[in-house]
């Protein structure tokens, strides 16, 4: 029966994608000699291990939606999940490097999107876990499947500036953020009414008109 292990051996930003993508490179390994693999439906979840990095005074500041005021960080920051990714693996047998593609986001409703943005510099360390169904031949040559250990995993150490370049190219000089409805209503009535021809001038008086308020 095959007995696999992962590890990470680096990413990349796809250059190809319609939308912000990155490339984990996972390297399989069948530790039991011998069997063929005919291939893998893996399943992967990712978690941001949120506890295992230190964080500069102005990360603080822009962790503060997600895990409040650093006093209380010893019971808030928590591990974030970050994201499910399912692949199928090819042939292989005694290992394989693989893609593993993991969609990214910018839509600040989402956690992972407003964790990344608050990052200065430095590395995420992120933890793969992985499951799935493997597909092999026996000796006989009789095609048999087992489940993948529950107790594979792999750490990796993202660069911050791995995910800030892939977002610059992206959306440069921008950012994205998603409304409800009734609420973009509001807004762009706002905008047409002040004749702002941009949405940025709009969003800008309104702000302008809050910090007048607040001093």
């Amino acid at each position: 029966m095959p007995d696999l292990d992962f590890k990470v051996e680096g990413v990349e930003v796809s250059r190809y994608a319609a939308a912000p993508l990155l490339l984990f490179k996972i390297r399989l390994s069948n530790a039991v000699p011998g069997d063929c693999i005919h291939n893998v439906a893996l399943q992967c979840q990712i978690q941001i291990e949120t506890t295992r990095r230190h964080y500069t005074l102005a990360e603080q500041e822009r962790m503060l939606e997600l895990f409040g005021e650093p006093e209380r960080w010893s019971s808030t920051l928590q591990t974030l999940l970050w994201t499910h990714v399912n692949v199928t693996v090819p042939s292989f047998e005694e290992s394989v490097l693989l893609d593993l593609p993991v969609p990214c986001t910018f839509d600040f409703n989402v956690a992972a999107a407003k964790y990344f943005y608050g990052l200065e510099e430095g590395e995420v360390p992120v933890l793969l876990l992985f499951s799935g169904s493997i597909f092999y031949r026996d000796e006989l040559g009789a095609l048999q499947v087992s489940r993948i250990s529950w107790n594979k995993e792999a750490g990796f150490q993202l660069q911050v500036k791995v995910w800030k370049e892939m977002m610059e190219r992206y959306y440069p000089n921008s950012a994205w953020l998603r409304l409800g409805k009734d609420v973009f209503d509001r807004l762009y009535r706002y905008k047409m009414h002040g004749s702002f021809p941009t949405w940025e001038q709009a969003l800008q008086s309104l702000l302008d008109s809050r910090e007048e308020c607040a001093s």
